[in-house]
């Protein structure tokens, strides 16, 4: 570790000067499905709405059901009631989890996905000016940008895996409100960048950051990315010397280990020796019986042969492979904040000290391990997203303007 470098951890009983620009999110995460990842997935979009009423409907609409097609149904049924009491952003979000159980060739999903993102821009009352479309390699990269009317410093936000920048717009705005000139942004296999423009993922993040930054004429940013962007914001930062600040909302230090994470450990061993050995058969018969057998995995599969533009299970996680960061985390010598949960069902615990050990040049270095104490011991903070952005915020705040804090 560079001599210099500070590393600190948060505690639980840090001071929060944000705390009320965060409040309307909801504390809490809930037992409403037996399947892990469903459960997660009703609490995730359950905490951008914070409408207690939605406990009740999704636990009695998903009871017993184990199979995606009845999960659609039951949720775009729910979508519609709740917009015809004019109930527009629980409706909103019950659309966007019909459209995230969705089959990826299905008719039905671009359709569900557009009403979504127009239910929530208008409900957020995001102008058109807002929206732009960055133009980017074979096609385009959507952006929007909240700015205050006094910026204390700008921040550039991405996702990760099967997220929908729209999603987050609650959370923009709480950024926005606490000063941040606030861009969020879709880069290759994400969102419409994917959908819309076929840009497919790629593990070079450091080539979408750079045509944001140069569309926005940014100088100098803190960005910050989440689920898998937790990993590709320490690939960003490592080759994007406009980037500052570092936020990984998770940490996220070897995407394929996630992929690989629902199977028992000798089960992981052997599928990795199959990837590094070039056992495509064998590799691609193991997921296929696999799939049959665990909602998780055939919907992870399945998403990432779509995000990735590959045909094949063992190509896709041959391409995924490549999402590591231990190779280039020690070029960063930004400030970094690096944020996990301790019961993260995807992303492993020991991911954070991984994370941790290789950053050697960093300016700084702030860990905050989330807990079951705090209900937001799940991955991004699902149960109590609003403490993690308020620890994001006081964060930013105590490195005051990004022209001091690198000013040596």
């Amino acid at each position: 570790m560079n001599p210099m470098t500070e590393v600190k951890a948060i505690s639980n009983s840090s001071s929060v000067t944000s705390e009320n620009l965060a409040a309307s999110f909801p504390i809490g995460y809930y037992e409403l499905h037996p399947d892990i990842s469903i459960n997660f997935q009703l609490n995730r979009f359950y905490g951008w709405v914070g409408d207690a009423s939605m406990l009740t409907e999704m636990r009695e609409a998903t009871a017993g059901v184990d199979d995606y097609p009845t999960f659609t149904k039951a949720f775009l049924d729910l979508g519609d009631r709740a917009l015809a009491r004019h109930e527009t952003l629980k409706g909103a979000y019950y659309l966007r989890l019909a459209e995230f159980f969705l089959f990826t060739k299905d008719p039905r999903k671009l359709p569900t996905r557009q009403r979504f993102v127009d239910l929530i821009l208008d409900h957020f009352q995001i102008p058109s000016s807002a929206c732009s479309r960055i133009p980017f390699e074979s096609g385009w990269l959507p952006a929007y940008r909240l700015t205050p009317a006094q910026p204390k410093g700008t921040l550039v936000v991405f996702g990760g895996f099967d997220s929908y920048i729209e999603e987050w717009l609650p959370a923009a705005l709480v950024f926005r409100d606490a000063g941040y000139d606030t861009i969020l942004f879709e880069g290759p296999g994400q969102g419409a960048a994917l959908e819309l423009a076929h840009l497919t993922m790629s593990p070079e993040w450091e080539k979408p950051v750079k045509a944001v930054l140069d569309y926005f004429r940014l100088a100098a940013v803190t960005l910050m990315g989440f689920s898998l962007g937790g990993g590709l914001v320490i690939r960003a930062a490592a080759f994007e010397p406009r980037v500052r600040r570092v936020i990984a909302y998770d940490i996220m230090t070897n995407a394929l280990e996630c992929f690989l994470r629902p199977l028992p450990p000798p089960l992981q061993k052997e599928l990795l020796d199959g990837i590094d050995n070039g056992n495509e058969g064998a590799v691609d018969k193991f997921f296929a019986d696999a799939m049959a057998k665990s909602l998780l995995l055939d919907w992870m599969v399945k998403l990432g042969m779509h995000n990735t533009g590959t045909r094949t299970t063992y190509a896709m996680l041959k391409h995924y492979q490549k999402y590591e960061t231990a190779s280039i985390s020690s070029r960063l010598t930004q400030d970094v904040l690096l944020m996990a949960g301790a019961e993260d069902h995807y992303v492993p615990v020991h991911q954070l000290p991984d994370q941790i050990a290789t950053l050697t040049h960093v300016r700084s270095l702030t860990a905050r391990l989330f807990t079951r104490a705090e209900q937001a011991q799940n991955h991004c903070q699902t149960g109590n997203m609003g403490l993690a952005f308020r620890i994001m915020i006081d964060w930013m705040a105590s490195l005051g303007t990004i022209e001091k804090a690198i000013d040596d």
